[in-house]
């Protein structure tokens, strides 16, 4: 499973997803999961399963899924609370959970 993390810069997102890799490795779970700026997005995007959007870049989601979803690709916002209180465990359930929808 790839997971991609956008924001505005890909800086913001980097220490939550070492914190959701420590959750995939404490659970035995091999995920690819990196960050990148949301400029990036359609670049990226063959190559994802799941991509979370920060919350600063939220009003990007209805045109980047309108770009994903001819692709079957899953994109959704990153709880404001969850990103800000840096819970990576839960991010990470979050896309599990859509990459099984």
């Amino acid at each position: 499973m790839r997971i991609v993390l956008c924001c505005a810069a890909g800086m913001s997102t980097s220490m939550l997803v070492e914190r959701m890799q420590s959750a995939a490795l404490g659970r035995g779970l091999k995920i690819d999961i990196k960050a990148v700026p949301v400029a990036e997005f359609e670049r990226i995007l063959p190559d994802a399963d799941v991509v979370l959007l920060g919350p600063q870049v939220q009003f990007e989601a209805a045109r980047l899924t309108a770009i994903a979803a001819p692709q079957g690709k899953t994109v959704a916002v990153i709880d404001m609370m969850d990103y800000g209180m840096m819970r990576g465990d839960r991010v990470l359930e979050k896309a599990m959970a859509l990459h099984t929808a």
